[in-house]
């Protein structure tokens, strides 16, 4: 069996893992993702007991009991790299023992739900309302790097966009990457089911301008035309697809909400949208008991 090399996976002095400052106990097996590390308080806020918190630059945790389920709370930060860390860590203080730096035999399969903030991209989605990412499109590239990518992706949705919107080959290749159906079956009465996609920024990957001009003009209203089996992608965020992607080759379960704060195509937004946010913790919290 291989040993993972000190270089591979860093483990602190203290015997946390390098970025997270986690141990193999300090975490529970549901784990809800937010951005924010403002924003796991506000999670955390509901918990009737906390038993650990931690951070370290932009992760921060929190693990406690809400009504009898042991639950953590994680902040990524921004961005699919985050992602990257964040499921790759998580993955390991489950599955890779630390004393033998080698894979265990009998894996833990955790559930990831992120909740998080997102703006739509289709003119009758409204403000504060929520979208259940049904599939996530990765604009990041970061999946590319990982064998397995195509085996977890869906290629002919992959292709009929790319075809579709006269995609630029000089940007990172998309990947189309479904979350967990059995987590969809439990929250889909709660949200608008969506396309998501997975910005790897908040300016011109989004469609954004300031100062500097897009590479594609109208990148924007080729998504927002795109149908594929009578599916339409619905909004923009910034972390679902890595969260599903690696999830899928890892064998986790996962999935995005989010509430929705902006509408690209109305230029509405909603700046006092932390009520809402709140509203979505308190609902998924409720339903991660049934």
């Amino acid at each position: 069996m291989r040993t993972i090399e000190p270089s591979e996976l860093i483990i602190n002095p203290d015997g946390s893992i390098f970025h997270l400052h986690l141990r193999p106990n300090d975490i529970a097996g549901t784990i809800l993702l937010v951005g924010d590390p403002g924003r796991v308080d506000t999670v955390a806020s509901f918990f009737d007991r906390i038993e650990f918190s931690t951070s370290n630059r932009e992760f921060k945790t929190t693990t406690g009991w809400f009504r009898g389920k042991r639950l953590s709370v994680v902040s990524t930060g921004i961005g699919t790299d985050n992602i990257d860390i964040v499921v790759n860590e998580l993955d390991a203080l489950f599955n890779i023992d630390f004393a033998t730096r080698q894979e265990k035999k009998d894996k833990q399969q955790l559930t990831l739900i992120r909740l998080g903030t997102s703006g739509a991209i289709q003119a009758d989605i409204p403000i504060d309302s929520f979208v259940l990412t049904e599939t996530a499109i990765g604009f990041d590239g970061l999946l590319n790097f990982y064998e397995g990518r195509n085996e977890v992706s869906n290629l002919d949705m992959e292709a009929a966009f790319l075809a579709h919107t006269q995609w630029n080959p000089l940007c990172a290749k998309p990947y189309f990457v479904s979350s967990s159906e059995s987590l969809v079956a439990r929250f889909e009465d709660i949200a608008i089911k969506g396309i998501t996609i997975s910005a790897p920024g908040f300016y011109g990957p989004q469609g954004r301008v300031l100062r500097i001009p897009l590479a594609t003009s109208d990148i924007n209203k080729r998504i927002e035309s795109f149908r594929y089996n009578n599916r339409m992608i619905t909004n923009f965020e910034m972390e679902s697809s890595a969260i599903n992607g690696l999830s899928k080759l890892l064998g986790h379960n996962s999935i995005t909400i989010c509430a929705i704060i902006a509408n690209r195509v109305t230029k509405e937004s909603s700046p006092a949208y932390k009520p809402t946010v709140k509203k979505l913790i308190e609902i998924v919290l409720n339903r991660l008991l049934q």
